[in-house]
């Protein structure tokens, strides 16, 4: 009996210590889990950060490319234009308004100057300067408008007169254009101009482009 006792006593021992082993064990492996998955999410959080940090360094680069692009394309458009009627005598008059094709072109950097149609196209927005200068007899007006797509910007005058043989004048402007806006001159109804020689010129450039 007192054997019997011994072994059973002896048996929940066993069991004792197993059980405190085997907590023990997991004890130690769930700390070392939630270390693991500690470590984890710092890692996870660093790396989104970076991720975020990168991802702005991304967009100010290509913010600074795109800034550095237009610069460049700024200094490349360059926009320079002169022509003149320069053939014919006396151009006009004419019954109604009429607009002056340039057809002699001595400068046309940038292409923007139609010789075809007389019209100036703006390609960039910017401030632009043009002038009109013309010569003509005094046995008719001479009288020229510069245009802004439809809208009158300026006019060179001068009345017809018997005691002088030969009027000139001129004009200029700096106007604020847009891309694809058009400037053109026209001759003012019953008025003229000296076309041959070089004398009446349509001339303009880009100044500042916006």
């Amino acid at each position: 009996m007192h054997l019997i006792c011994f072994w059973f006593v002896l048996l929940l021992c066993g069991l004792t210590l197993a059980q405190e082993d085997g907590y023990t064990v997991e004890t130690e492996e769930n700390i070392e889990a939630q270390s693991y998955h500690a470590d984890m999410d710092d890692l996870l959080s660093e790396f989104g950060a970076m991720t975020e940090k990168l991802k702005v360094m991304e967009t100010r680069l290509k913010d600074s490319e795109m800034q550095i692009l237009e610069l460049r394309n700024k200094e490349r458009t360059k926009v320079i234009f002169s022509a003149t009627i320069g053939t014919g005598g006396a151009f006009g008059p004419f019954d109604t308004d009429t607009t002056l094709i340039y057809r002699t072109v001595i400068t046309n950097i940038g292409n923007a100057y139609s010789q075809s149609t007389g019209i100036f196209v703006a390609p960039v927005a910017g401030v632009y300067y043009f002038t009109m200068f013309f010569h003509a007899g005094g046995e008719h007006e001479a009288k020229l408008y510069l245009y802004k797509n439809n809208e009158l910007m300026i006019v060179t005058h001068d009345h017809k007169s018997k005691s002088e043989t030969a009027d000139n004048g001129g004009n200029a402007v700096f106007l604020q254009l847009q891309q694809g806006d058009r400037v053109y001159v026209k001759l003012a109804a019953y008025c003229h101009v000296w076309g041959s020689n070089y004398h009446t010129t349509f001339s303009g450039f880009l100044v500042s482009q916006m």
